[in-house]
């Protein structure tokens, strides 16, 4: 634990680690007080694509934590600029929250429920057969298929909900293309959590609740891993991977020791 205490920057997942729906996790303003004390550089990196860093900044204050909003990325932001730097200018049509599609907007990239040059597809209330219809047919048409991020549930107060990975699943299907997956473990989101850092990955651990996401982001990274059983993954799970994480605790507060 002192090797993983030792790093210099910490890039956090939050569902699932920080909270559980708008409820706080066990040890985590502890954590929070234990990374400002000791001048560490972090990063709250989810996959979740629902919320704007500013969103995210004000759900932690109604939670009794401060952290100004320049310590958060989403898959939104990231999904909106991959997009962006892949076609400038072009049209999406979304099927997702506001983060997502404020995001896309921000990046000169507007909504289109014609003809357009993308369908993006995240976390999402307003999930509707209608909705899946539009997408299978843009796509059908050419429009390319992406997500916010492959994750199939994610924690919540009342358990397990479906994530990007499940309500993309029928548009796949029907449609006959796969997706693209902008958010962890896509290396993309991990070097620019890397850039926002100013460190090196080697100065740096990834602590997370999913195997295939944020441990798997660590692992192909080469980032240090902490698995946390907060969240998604149970102790005995993780022997079904062929990857192990560094440390798995029962929760970000065991990182104090």
């Amino acid at each position: 634990m002192e090797n993983i205490r030792s790093k210099k920057a910490f890039i956090c997942d939050m569902d699932g680690v920080i909270y559980h729906g708008n409820k706080l996790l066990p040890g985590v303003p502890e954590f929070v007080d234990w990374l400002k004390r000791e001048d560490k550089r972090f990063l709250f990196l989810t996959n979740s694509s629902e919320r704007a860093p500013r969103e995210l900044q004000e759900k932690l204050a109604r939670l009794g934590l401060d952290v100004p909003k320049e310590h958060f990325y989403t898959s939104a932001l990231a999904t909106a600029a991959f997009v962006a730097k892949q076609a400038p200018g072009c049209s999406a049509y979304v099927i997702g929250e506001t983060g997502l599609s404020n995001a896309l907007y921000d990046a000169g990239i507007s909504m289109n429920d014609v003809n357009p040059d993308y369908v993006i597809v995240g976390e999402s209330r307003n999930y509707t057969y209608e909705s899946i219809l539009r997408a299978v047919k843009f796509v059908q048409q050419g429009a390319k298929l992406i997500g916010t991020n492959p994750d199939q549930t994610g924690p919540t107060e009342q358990g397990m909900v479906p994530s990007t990975g499940a309500l993309i699943s029928p548009i796949e299907k029907a449609s006959g293309q796969k997706a693209y997956f902008v958010g962890k473990p896509n290396p993309l989101m991990m070097r620019t959590a890397l850039q926002r850092l100013g460190c090196q990955r080697e100065d740096t651990v990834i602590v997370g609740d999913r195997m295939d996401t944020d441990i798997l982001a660590g692992v192909e990274s080469e980032i240090a891993t902490v698995l946390v059983l907060s969240g998604c993954t149970s102790r005995a799970e993780v022997n079904a991977f062929a990857y192990r994480p560094d440390q798995i605790l029962d929760g970000v507060g065991d990182i104090l020791g």
